[in-house]
């Protein structure tokens, strides 16, 4: 595409955001702020997972009864605290200028001593039968359903279209429009908003948490002011919903049976399922 078809490209996919979002906020903070996506009706709303969640702390806590252990907690801590693997904060890396400029690419540690597990350690002898008894409420939960067929068919496309949009070239373009806009302030030239975020160079600890080091927040107030001055998330976002959209159209048939059989899930009531099955102890 030459330079002026792709300009011509982004006038087209920002005037379509536009129309299709009015009352999306002349700042975007959040992935949220950028408005849904077609496949959002497909995940599990948080809602669904807490009630999931639910589900399986009782099933757990009646097996491990079972096994001799009477009072073991709904929300237990491991014997030891696990490290815990990085994630990035939203699919488009920092967005929050405040945050970014306060905490760079980690966050608040209060906020993630609020998400530590409520109850007491397991003991030792609780750990050693915590796996089966883990294994079997989710053999009971997902009694009778087919797993692949209701509820993993969504997230195996998304993996496949993930791939697609990183290859998208104008999302390439978008990126390296970014890079620059980044690597122009003094600080390193990455080749997406994710490596920025994942970048070893901030240290993070076995909660996840970086070190908020003056360089660490200088780099990510630029990376969300790059991406407001170029409107990195917003064509990131277009080229996501495009291709979404796109393969929900091809493979309707698969999706729509994804939808109506996971709404059989205990603690599952997909945007658009009709029914939510629960589960009584």
């Amino acid at each position: 595409m030459t330079m002026r078809g792709w300009r011509l490209g982004v006038v087209a996919v920002l005037a379509a955001l536009c129309v299709s979002g009015p009352g999306q906020p002349e700042v975007i903070r959040t992935a949220s702020d950028l408005g849904p996506l077609p496949a959002d009706r497909y995940d599990y709303t948080p809602q669904d997972y807490q009630r999931s969640q639910r589900a399986s702390a009782l099933l757990v806590r009646q097996c491990m009864a079972e096994h001799g252990h009477p009072d073991f907690p709904l929300d237990p801590r491991y014997p030891t605290d696990p490290i815990v693997a990085t994630a990035v904060s939203t699919d488009y890396g920092a967005l929050d200028l405040a945050a970014a400029r306060r905490w760079g690419y980690g966050w608040d540690p209060a906020k993630s001593r609020a998400l530590r597990p409520k109850g007491r350690r397991m003991t030792n002898a609780e750990y050693a039968d915590f796996p089966a008894c883990n294994a079997e409420a989710s053999r009971r939960l997902m009694h009778g359903i087919d797993v692949k067929r209701d509820w993993l068919y969504a997230s195996t496309r998304a993996i496949e279209i993930d791939k697609a949009v990183k290859g998208d070239p104008r999302l390439r373009a978008a990126w390296d429009e970014w890079s620059r806009c980044v690597a122009e302030q003094g600080f390193t030239r990455y080749p997406d908003p994710v490596a920025a975020y994942t970048d070893t160079a901030w240290q993070r600890g076995s909660d996840g948490n970086t070190r908020h080091t003056p360089r660490e927040r200088d780099t990510a107030a630029t990376d969300v002011t790059c991406k407001r001055r170029h409107h990195t998330a917003e064509l990131w976002h277009a080229v996501r919903a495009r291709k979404q959209a796109a393969d929900i159209s091809r493979h309707d048939d698969r999706y729509a049976a994804g939808l109506h059989g996971a709404a059989d899930i205990p603690g599952h009531h997909r945007r658009g399922a009709a029914e939510t099955r629960l589960v009584v102890l």
